[in-house]
């Protein structure tokens, strides 16, 4: 009877193993930002997105449409992206005033048994999930800047030409756009030995120099 009683454990703990995420959905909220047109495009980024078709479309919108502002949001996984997909917008096209809102949304998540045999266990199961969620506006015309959240446009320094290979990075890594690293620490402390060398007081640099007159 032990063992029987010992090998109803894992039973138990596979019956939620038998659980299978169907189906998810998001609280529907309107857009944290006044004055916005009534039929402004929002981007919703989504975590399996691909970040060329989003911004194919993003791009047409504002390029062949003509529009003269466009939102970016995301939740939870797909956060990430959505600040990737804001950053190659605001280089392509440039002079982009942002407002940045983030906020908590939820998520709805619904679980079925997978396990017809289990008849006993619930059939389905509902699971709230509250996730931070971003919201973008990026805008050609100019915005309030005492708002919280805005920035203003960026310089141009030509890295337009440089996003078609950003795009694809960014597309498989969701990583975001990588910046120049700074000079190596190496390079840093050849420039303190340099300048500190001079610095030595009434002549004690001297001594730095008796090596030579050894033979």
């Amino acid at each position: 009877m032990a063992a029987e009683g010992g090998g109803a454990k894992p039973v138990a703990r596979s019956r939620m193993e038998n659980f299978r995420k169907v189906r998810t959905s998001e609280e529907e909220s309107p857009l944290p930002f006044p004055d916005l047109p009534p039929d402004v495009v929002e981007m919703k980024v989504k975590e399996g997105s691909k970040i060329r078709n989003l911004m194919n479309f993003a791009m047409a919108q504002m390029e062949l449409k003509g529009r003269r502002q466009i939102v970016f949001s995301g939740c939870g996984r797909a956060v990430t992206k959505t600040i990737t997909c804001v950053e190659i917008m605001k280089r392509k096209l440039g002079g982009l005033h942002q407002v940045t809102k983030v906020r908590y949304k939820t998520l709805q998540e619904v679980w079925e048994n997978q396990d017809p045999m289990l008849g006993g266990t619930a059939q389905s199961l509902t699971v709230h999930k509250n996730v931070p969620s971003i919201c973008i506006l990026l805008s050609r015309d100019p915005l309030d800047p005492n708002q919280m959240g805005y920035q203003p446009p960026e310089p141009q320094n030509g890295l337009g030409t440089q996003l078609g290979d950003a795009e694809d990075a960014s597309s498989s890594s969701a990583k975001g756009l990588k910046r120049p690293l700074p000079p190596p620490r190496e390079e840093l402390l050849t420039k303190k030995s340099q300048v500190q060398a001079p610095n030595s007081p009434r002549g004690s640099g001297t001594p730095d120099h008796q090596p030579d007159h050894h033979h």
